[in-house]
């Protein structure tokens, strides 16, 4: 038995509370946050090693961390009778799905630096939808400027981010701060959003290129469909590579 597994061993005999409630966190969602309990995460954070090593001998994981967020990373499913579809996990397949998460990891990254912040500070970076909407309208008209009349920001609004956001909230990218009832009804785009530290485990400069590089591929393909009179497929191929994090403070 190794030296980590052993003090593993150790912390399940001296604290077994802790090391049963943090096992149990780091698979009840995709993160764990500090704001979660900063009493667990400092705890796995001075015993990282002995988790490490768990997750990699038992079930093959990697544990990634840094100061804010903590997560539980698998790059292989062993059932293969389960479908992707039937698989419980962060997924956006078409094109304009991709795009608007492409467009949030560019706009987090903006605003940071409009903002003078950064992912490791101890607030997190907050932002009103109204301006996130408006830069991705300005994004999807600058992208496709032959369907200005299509990518409306109103269409933008319905069918691109009402879907993403819900699915972004699901798996704990962003929260949204309910409005304060005293300043009465508040319109969707003053409401306030709070980009949570799993954001910064995204190469958005990675995660862009693969996609441009899809929408030319899917472009050259639609330019031959028109000839043959064929209509293009609308999900991005590569889709999967703007699913997987990157953690640069990994």
């Amino acid at each position: 038995m190794s030296d980590s597994a052993l003090k593993l061993y150790e912390l399940i005999e001296s604290k077994p509370e802790k090391v049963r409630a943090l096992l149990n966190i780091l698979i009840e969602s995709p993160y764990f946050y500090l704001e979660d309990s900063e009493e667990l995460f400092r705890f796995l954070n001075h015993h990282r090693k002995e988790f490490e090593e768990f997750f990699k001998v038992f079930y093959g994981w990697d544990l990634i961390m840094d100061s804010k967020c903590a997560r539980v990373y698998k790059d292989k499913w062993y059932n293969d009778k389960i479908s992707s579809s039937g698989r419980e996990q962060f997924h956006f397949s078409k094109r304009d799905e991709c795009i608007g998460f492409m467009c949030l990891l560019n706009f987090y990254e903006d605003q940071l630096v409009e903002n003078n912040m950064s992912a490791e500070d101890k607030m997190n970076l907050k932002f009103r939808f109204g301006d996130f909407l408006k830069y991705c309208h300005n994004k999807f008209n600058g992208l496709f400027p032959e369907n200005e009349d299509i990518y409306s920001a109103e269409y933008i609004r319905k069918n691109v981010l009402k879907p993403i956001m819900s699915e972004l909230e699901k798996y704990r990218f962003i929260k949204l701060w309910k409005p304060d009832s005293s300043l009465g009804s508040l319109k969707a785009d003053d409401y306030i959003y709070e980009a949570l530290p799993a954001l910064s485990h995204y190469n958005a400069a990675r995660l862009s290129q693969a996609l441009l590089q899809d929408l030319k591929d899917d472009s050259q393909a639609t330019d031959i469909n028109e000839e043959s009179h064929e209509e293009p497929e609308e999900n991005i191929e590569n889709s999967a590579d703007l699913n997987e994090g990157e953690g640069d403070r990994v």
